[in-house]
């Protein structure tokens, strides 16, 4: 498959695509079968009468969720989103103008739930469900990482990612779910993690790297598991604990917290930070994870819940988890109520891992020497989920300044890209928001192109050679797409790898 996928050139200016109507129609990504919908309680296959409920399920969100009301009235059409999506850029199909993405599922709404469109539907853009237009959603609304940029240039602030979510949700609900995203979900529910790794792998995984970097450091550092009474429970996406890069950053956590000597622990009934919940737009599927690790702070009795290099983890995290699991301010039943109780409110409730090591290194309780990363000349990819759905620190725009200062800190030689394509405005890695299968590689080469461009730029000026992230699909996404580019897939790395090479140990 590899060998028939191309990237695009890169743009000598970053001008809008040819249009390319159709060039993505028949990319879609494999259905879920009967065992992994029937496991998160959707209907095993496309129900007979999924007309009727499609309209149903459209009409019980309308009501039940006024911003999905409010984005289906809004659009003008004024064209400020057309070429701000990754996917529009990559392939040039105007369905993926996340104004025009937007329509397939608009346009249905005009045709049953305002007057003009039951009355005089050609003339307001109205059309029939069908079982095609049906089939476009599933392929079309799969080709959208709700990375939210275009919301960011929208004049009225539609959210496009909420779209997706409210169409993923109702194919969901007629039978119609996407295997990746729904087998990843199955998977947590029944062991505790997306790649359905089972508690003894996992023991066997950290007493290898306690190993490993004994041999590396000469130090004792510890990978705890299930420690009842630990001050933190890290909470950090399952890539972490086996692949390349991922791992890394996984032993600078470590690191941080040995030389801080902080007491910590993993859970292995909770040992996911990612939450595909969100990707299907299935409230009730986030809020099932997410009490996994609610249960899990409480039976442990920790004091703070700090969430690793995880993009979208991070997004649940900060905006999500106090009303799902009372984490922070929020919920109020009685399990809430005691976990408030037992947090130390001292501290941020939930805390990324960047705002502990930043808060650690400003209060020189860890000591980093920059120079051990002086053959990495580094830059930094804002991962959507952070830049534009989270936050971190107590100021506004923490979550851009707060991980470059700590690789400011840990390295001499640092260079942003284009600031079009940073901070709020930077470019989706192109595999985010449940598309990280290799059933959509053509549409992830494809989609990572503005980013490539960007990083192409500062290797060419700057000679850039590791690309720093706190996302684990940016991580495995640029692994993979890197090549087709013609980089190095090692280039790619974390935040806190560097802060691994970087740190002095002690015996804390």
């Amino acid at each position: 498959m590899a060998t028939e996928i191309t990237a695009p050139a890169y743009r000598v200016i970053p001008i809008i695509p040819a249009l390319k109507p159709g060039a993505m129609e028949g990319l879609k990504p494999f259905v879920a079968n009967e065992k992994m919908q029937e496991a998160l309680g959707f209907p095993g296959k496309l129900v007979d009468d999924w007309h009727d409920r499609t309209i149903a399920k459209m009409g019980e969100m309308l009501g039940k969720y006024r911003s999905f009301k409010v984005f289906m009235d809004a659009c003008v059409h004024c064209g400020a989103c057309s070429d701000k999506c990754h996917y529009f850029i990559g392939t040039g199909d105007p369905k993926n103008m996340p104004v025009a993405r937007q329509d397939l599922i608009r346009s249905v709404y005009r045709r049953y739930f305002t007057l003009p469109g039951k009355f005089f539907p050609k003339l307001v853009g109205a059309r029939d469900l069908t079982r095609e237009v049906l089939d476009e959603w599933y392929s079309y609304f799969h080709q959208c990482s709700e990375c939210r940029r275009c919301s960011v240039f929208c004049p009225y602030g539609i959210d496009t990612a909420e779209v997706t979510m409210a169409a993923r949700d109702i194919l969901d609900s007629v039978g119609y779910g996407m295997k990746y995203s729904n087998e990843i979900i199955g998977k947590v529910h029944k062991i505790g993690n997306n790649l359905g790794l089972p508690g003894p792998a996992l023991t066997d995984t950290l007493e290898g790297l306690e190993e490993d970097v004994k041999e590396d450091t000469g130090i004792d550092i510890r990978f705890p598991l299930d420690v009842k009474g630990a001050e933190v429970l890290l909470i950090t996406p399952s890539a972490d604990f086996f692949a390349e890069p991922h791992i890394d950053s996984l032993v600078g956590y470590a690191k941080v917290f040995h030389a801080a000597g902080i007491s910590w622990t993993l859970s292995s009934m909770a040992s996911e930070a990612g939450n595909f919940g969100i990707f299907i737009g299935n409230y009730e599927q986030l809020r099932k994870i997410a009490l996994r690790i609610r249960e899990v702070a409480l039976e442990l009795g920790v004091k703070r819940i700090v969430v690793g290099e995880c993009g979208h983890a991070w997004r649940v995290a900060y905006s999500f988890w106090n009303t799902l699991t009372g984490v922070g301010a929020g919920a109020n039943d009685p399990f809430a109520i005691e976990l408030q109780s037992q947090l130390d409110h001292r501290y941020k409730q939930p805390m990324h891992i960047c705002e502990l090591t930043w808060d650690l290194i400003e209060r020189k309780v860890i000591t980093l020497d920059p120079e051990a990363n002086d053959k990495h000349i580094i830059t930094f990819h804002d991962s959507c989920n952070v830049a534009r759905g989270s936050g971190m620190g107590d100021y506004p725009g923490g979550q851009f300044e707060i991980p470059r200062n700590i690789i400011k800190a840990a390295a001499n030689k640092f260079y942003d890209m284009s600031d079009a394509t940073t901070l709020e405005k930077t470019f989706c890695c192109g595999g985010g928001g449940g598309l990280l299968t290799d059933d959509l590689m053509e549409l992830r080469v494809k989609g990572a192109l503005p980013r490539m461009e960007a990083l192409h730029e500062v290797v060419e000026t700057h000679g850039v050679n590791f690309l720093a992230c706190i996302c684990a699909i940016c991580k495995t996404q640029f692994t993979k797409v890197l090549p087709y580019y013609g980089y190095n897939r090692n280039m790619v790395g974390g935040v806190h790898q560097l802060v691994s090479n970087a740190i002095r140990l002690g015996d804390k």
